[in-house]
This record gives C-alpha cells, sequence and structure tokens, in this order.
C-alpha cells in the first residue's frame, strides 16, 4: 500500500474507531442508566373518613370546572354510609382510558359491600390525547399513592385492582406500601410491551430515550405517544418484587391469549416472584381465547357478554379464591 492511501485511510479508520467507542459508550450508558429515583417514592399520607370524603369532593369539583373532560371519565367514588366500610378498593383504569372502563365491576363490587375509589389518572380523560405527552412518572405514582391514601381511609380492609397500566401502578403501590394493601389483583398488566411490539432488550433503552425525554416524542399509528408510554415502563422496571413481610393476603393476575400488546409470560412471572416472597400462592386465570377478550379485560364494551361469567370471577379472586 502506498504511502499516499496509508496518509488518507489512516484518518478514516481514526474517525471510524472514534465513531464505534462513542456509540459503544452511550448504549452501555443507556443500559447503565438508573431508572428509580427517590421522587418515585412519595410518603403515605394517614387521612381520616372526613378527609377522604373532602378530598374526593374537592376532586369532584375540579374536574367539573374543565369541560374538555368527557363525562363518563370523571373520577368515580361509591361509598357506603358515612363510615367505613369493612372492605375498600382502589381501581385503576388503563393507559389512554378512564374511570368508565371500570363502571360496572366497580358497582359490583360496592353492591358486595366495597367503597370502591376510581380515580381520573392525569392527562386522561379528554376526546384527544394531545396532554398525555406532559405525563411523567413522578405524576402517574403520586396520583396513584394519594388515591390509595383516600382508599385506606374508606374501610378497613385495603386493595388494588388494576388494567394494564393501572395494573403496574398498582403492583408498585404494593411494593412500595407493603402495610397498607391487603389484596391485589392484577389484569392484563403492562411490565413489558409483548415481543412483537418491542423485544425485551429495547425496552430499557426505549425507556431511558424517552421516558427521559432525552429524544423527541413520537406518537404511533395507533395514536400512542412514546413518551407517556415510557412513564409507564418506567415505574414497572423499578418495582421490588422481592419484598417481604407485609400485610398483603392475596394476589391475583388475570391474562388473555389474545393479547398482543402485553408480554404475557412478564405478566405473570412479576406477581409470582411478588407472591413467593410474601410465602402466598399467586393465583392465576387466563380467560378463554374463545371469549374473543383482549387485551382490555374490562370494559364492557371490550368484553360483552363475557362480563356475565368474568366479571364474578374478578371478585372471587380479588377475595383470594381461585374458583
Amino acid at each position: 500500500m502506498s504511502n499516499t492511501v496509508t496518509r488518507v485511510l489512516r484518518p478514516v479508520g481514526t474517525a471510524l474507531a472514534v465513531i464505534v467507542a462513542i456509540v459503544l459508550v452511550a448504549v452501555i450508558a443507556l443500559f447503565a442508566w438508573p431508572l428509580d429515583s427517590d421522587d418515585l417514592h412519595p410518603a403515605a399520607r394517614q387521612l381520616s373518613f372526613a378527609q377522604a370524603r373532602t378530598e374526593i369532593a374537592a376532586t369532584a369539583a375540579e374536574e367539573q370546572k374543565d369541560t374538555r373532560l368527557l363525562p363518563e371519565c370523571r373520577s368515580r367514588a361509591l361509598v357506603h354510609e358515612d363510615r367505613p366500610a369493612a372492605k375498600a378498593v382502589l381501581m385503576l383504569h388503563g393507559f389512554t382510558a378512564c374511570p368508565g372502563q371500570f363502571a360496572e365491576l366497580a358497582q359490583l363490587f360496592y353492591d358486595n359491600g366495597y367503597n370502591v375509589y376510581v380515580p381520573l389518572a392525569p392527562a386522561h380523560g379528554f376526546p384527544d390525547r394531545d396532554a398525555l405527552p406532559s405525563l411523567r412518572s413522578q405524576e402517574l405514582i403520586e396520583y396513584a399513592s394519594g388515591a390509595l391514601d383516600v382508599t385506606r381511609a374508606l374501610g378497613a380492609e385495603t386493595g388494588i385492582v388494576g388494567l394494564s397500566g393501572g395494573g403496574v401502578l398498582a403492583t408498585r403501590l404494593t411494593a412500595d406500601r407493603p402495610d397498607d394493601v391487603q389484596r391485589l389483583l392484577v389484569l392484563s398488566p403492562f411490565y413489558r410491551p409483548a415481543a412483537s411490539q418491542a423485544p425485551s432488550i429495547v425496552v430499557k433503552p426505549f425507556t431511558v430515550l424517552f421516558g427521559f425525554r432525552l429524544v423527541p416524542d413520537h406518537v404511533n399509528g395507533a395514536n400512542l405517544s412514546f413518551t407517556a408510554l415510557a412513564q409507564y415502563l418506567r415505574l414497572a422496571e423499578t418495582v421490588d418484587a422481592g419484598v417481604t413481610g407485609g400485610k398483603l393476603a392475596s394476589i391475583a393476575v388475570v391474562t388473555s391469549p389474545n393479547d398482543g400488546d402485553i408480554d404475557l409470560a412478564r405478566a405473570v412471572a412479576l406477581p409470582l416472584d411478588m407472591a413467593d416472597a410474601r410465602g402466598l400462592d399467586l393465583l392465576q386465570f387466563e380467560i378463554p381465547a374463545e371469549t374473543g377478550v383482549g387485551h382490555d379485560t374490562v370494559d364492557p364494551d371490550d368484553i360483552g357478554a363475557a362480563k356475565t361469567e368474568l366479571y364474578p370471577r374478578y371478585l372471587r379472586l380479588y377475595q383470594g379464591s381461585a374458583n
């Protein structure tokens, strides 16, 4: 090789080596990036029944002022009498959904003696999804933790039912506040997307890049904000499944084989790890494929006639019965 060619190729090779090194460092940084932080663990509040009712009323008043909110998306509270019930349950709706998703299931729990609180998540409940890109993980966990504070004041026994992204929040609360949650039921929990949506190897980089807003938001063909979605994934990836002790008495998970949105194996594995750490049996139920039920396993508009059998089953699973 001539000296002239060598002089030309040497800087090219050096430049390529630098580029490769930069890319390698960037990849390592993405996978090493810490997802958890102190502000994702808000302190619990002790509320009286009267204070909880006042907070519910204040939330309702604020939501009434916002004429953009869809009526079916306002927070719901079904409360017996003027004193705490023996049992109270917090229901957390899914990503892009709203409390109307739980309207009929909430009524079933109420009819069975529960006080029920179904709060609206931040940036949700509007005819469009324009507010979702502003969502932050801290805001989500503060909303969920505050709602648990309210629900605890409504009953002696407290539990959580969460669907999809709401299942992520329910799981986080159960892990972070082991003495405050006695029962957990997660429905189609969105701990990770299905491999067909995103291979597991890209979940961490995706969560860092979009969750910390290192890249501009992207809205896909389903009108989903990647930045908003990454906020839920950040909370899911930082669940401490190994927490021991606490008052959790039962944990159950429901999935559907028709669900192409979530990692079905992870949907069971994470609750199973939590159950094992607490010395509990995980209650599992897979919805029969022939029902046609997919990712949304609650909304009556999505599950149709299957609700007749599924809703009572959900109640029994929540109460700790596998049958």
